[in-house]
């Protein structure tokens, strides 16, 4: 039986090879009516890509470098599994992942040119900024999301995370709370800093009343999050509304309340941060705001297509704006 390639499908379909590769690996330099007809001629012809044979000609590894911050602590398991599984989804076809943390290979050797095709870095520090400098020296294509990066050579696709506090806690004093606490979010990350640095011009701005004792320090992780408010409940009083800067700390937050007895909203309102997918499936559903995950991972791979493909007409930068999410864990004190 005569092996089915590239080229076969090429002249039945009368389009060049190369517009078959493109088709056949997603890229948006070919029309979407163009990948069907080629995806089914494949399909029908019984083409299976060879890639090993591919990546040799083609001087490739099909394989993806996607690299966080740090991967023990700080980072949510929750964030890292969802931005992982858009990736997959995102990526085109033949790509696989390789994940790592640059904090681990900062302390290595760090790694060669030729073992990924392109890097696709989820940043949550400034301390990064060194990693990523040397993967554009050895001129591996890379993006950057998550975090806003000073630089304007490589795309960076973000969320404007001072934003979406602000709106979260006003929303808040909309509904009469005035006593405010906070579980603040991991040291050195920029996305906890931004956060507070909210809480903070919020607080002012509206002079809501904050005490000493009502200020924690989390991790970003669930269990510091019920530490922090077993602590905060343990104090002589206790604030009407507890802002966690994060999903999962919030999760370990409403935990300790039920533990101690406490009802939510009843007795205090929890709000967090990111609109994990499990969010909407807590008791009560946690009032959040949406950090546009998705489109930030959409749209970095896309780039990350581009510059793959070598057809990149300039280099992107775009600050997503979040959703405040309005659920059942606010009390309303206006009455």
């Amino acid at each position: 039986m005569t092996e089915v390639t590239i080229r076969t499908i090429a002249q039945r379909a009368n389009v060049s090879h190369t517009t078959v590769s493109r088709a056949l690996n997603d890229s948006p330099l070919v029309k979407e009516e163009t990948k069907r007809k080629i995806r089914q001629l494949a399909d029908e012809l019984g083409y299976v890509p060879n890639l090993n044979a591919k990546g040799l000609v083609e001087n490739r590894s099909f394989l993806i470098g996607i690299f966080f911050s740090e991967l023990d602590t700080g980072t949510s398991p929750s964030f890292l599994v969802d931005v992982i599984n858009r990736a997959k989804v995102a990526l085109p076809a033949g790509y696989s992942l390789s994940l790592d943390s640059i904090e681990s290979l900062s302390k290595s050797s760090g790694i060669s040119r030729h073992q990924y095709d392109g890097a696709i870095v989820v940043s949550q520090s400034r301390h990064d900024d060194a990693f990523i400098e040397m993967l554009i020296k050895q001129g591996l294509p890379v993006v950057v999301l998550n975090r806003e990066i000073d630089r304007q050579d490589v795309p960076n696709f973000a969320t404007n995370d001072y934003l979406g506090t602000e709106k979260i806690l006003e929303y808040a004093i909309r509904m009469g709370h005035q006593t405010f606490g906070i579980i603040q979010g991991a040291t050195d990350f920029v996305s906890a800093a931004d956060r507070q640095q909210a809480f903070e011009d919020v607080v002012r701005t509206h002079q809501v009343t904050v005490k000493p004792e009502w200020r924690k320090r989390g991790t970003y992780l669930p269990d510091s999050g019920y530490e922090a408010m077993r602590a905060i409940l343990g104090a002589s009083t206790v604030p009407t509304c507890i802002f966690a800067a994060n999903d999962d700390m919030a999760v370990g937050a409403m935990r300790a309340c039920q533990d101690l007895g406490y009802s939510i909203p009843g007795d205090i309102s929890i709000i967090g941060y990111d609109d994990m997918s499990y969010a909407k499936y807590l008791i009560p559903r946690l009032t959040t705001v949406r950090k546009p995950t998705d489109s930030i991972v959409k749209d970095g791979v896309a780039a990350l297509t581009q510059l793959l493909d070598d057809s990149a007409e300039k280099v992107t930068k775009k600050i997503i704006v979040p959703t405040l999410i309005v659920r059942d864990s606010v009390k309303d004190l206006r009455n």
